[in-house]
């Protein structure tokens, strides 16, 4: 076990949120520690299984997820950020300073957490299924990151809540098919959402169909070949009886699970298992303890808005340290 100095801040999570805040407070003289994770956890967060960005301010041409993240942390340690490749199995919020423990056994102090760990997008578990979104070949989680590179296409939405909903309503913008696939004929949706989408014409309907299987053919790209999704095997839940449902897009619209296990029973979260803010802030109710990006966002899950959460954490801890 090796037990290092106290540090300002530590920051946990390494996506938009968690290497804004590491820039802001390394601009403030902070010397902020990033625990970015390691396998079996990506370090980067969801944007390492985006192909492009193309809605990041300042990027006119798009790029590529890996790569922005990539300059997202290059940035950070300009100006002193000390990246850890390293997951936090435990923390210990009931006194200051905050202790960490590392799955390594390293135990670290900090007078300021900043908690930006993130959300995982629940998928299907379906073979190719996770290779297809990181290589962005007809699979994603977010429509309003990847809805426009679909314009004309015929697309396959899977889910029953007010997301699946969202998700289906805002892809009609771009496709000329929008197929919600959903394993029951009951919705866990508003009725809001349900009548809308079954008030628009593009939306079709596929109830009580289990998806089984990703079907792909090979795509030319520029001038290499991949493997791309061109349907969605189901099975009727009541029948058994399978069919391909053709289309050039899947949107897997199922929830996501905020990453706050390390938390438990320290912090509040609300009825989805999100980390809850206190108004207009970062600030949790243990002082000291911040919290940016998707872990406590449910609503907009974008890249900006957790790079700017992550600002906002950033000031928050600088003013909590500078009043301490």
């Amino acid at each position: 076990m090796t037990t290092h100095g106290t540090h300002q801040v530590v920051i946990i999570g390494s996506g938009p949120a968690g290497w804004t805040a590491a820039l802001y407070t390394g601009r403030a003289n902070l010397k902020p520690v990033v625990y970015e994770g390691a396998a079996p956890n990506v370090p980067g967060g969801q944007l390492m299984w985006t192909s492009e960005v193309e809605n990041f301010p300042g990027f006119p041409h798009g790029i590529k997820g890996p790569e922005m993240m990539a300059k997202f942390k290059e940035q950070a340690e300009r100006f002193g950020t000390v990246a850890k490749q390293q997951n936090i199995a435990s923390v210990d919020l009931s006194k200051r300073p905050f202790t960490l423990t590392t799955e390594d056994g390293d135990v670290v102090t900090t007078d300021s957490l900043i908690i930006a760990t993130g959300a995982t997008a629940k998928l299907l578990g379906l073979p190719k299924e996770k290779e297809l979104m990181n290589s962005g070949a007809g699979v994603s989680a977010c429509a309003t990151c990847d809805g426009a590179f679909y314009k004309g296409e015929e697309l396959i939405v899977v889910g029953g809540g007010d997301s699946a909903m969202e998700e289906a309503l805002y892809l009609t913008r771009f496709a000329s098919k929008v197929t919600l696939v959903h394993r029951r004929e009951e919705f866990r949706a508003s009725k809001i959402m349900v009548d809308r989408a079954r008030a628009h014409d593009k939306i079709a309907w596929e109830l009580n169909q289990i998806p089984t299987e990703i079907v792909t053919e090979k795509k030319k790209v520029g001038i290499f070949e991949k493997d791309w999704l061109v349907g969605v095997k189901v099975r009727h839940a009541k029948t058994g009886e399978e069919k391909v449902l053709k289309a050039g897009g899947l949107f897997v619209a199922i929830g996501h699970q905020p990453n706050t296990k390390l938390f438990e029973g320290a912090l509040d979260v609300d009825d989805k298992g999100y980390l809850v803010p206190q108004a207009r802030s970062s600030k949790t109710k243990i002082p000291g303890v911040f919290i940016c990006g998707d872990v406590q966002d449910s609503v907009y899950r974008q890249a900006i808005t957790a790079a700017g959460s992550g600002c906002m954490a950033a000031i928050d801890a600088e003013r909590f340290l500078a009043g301490h």
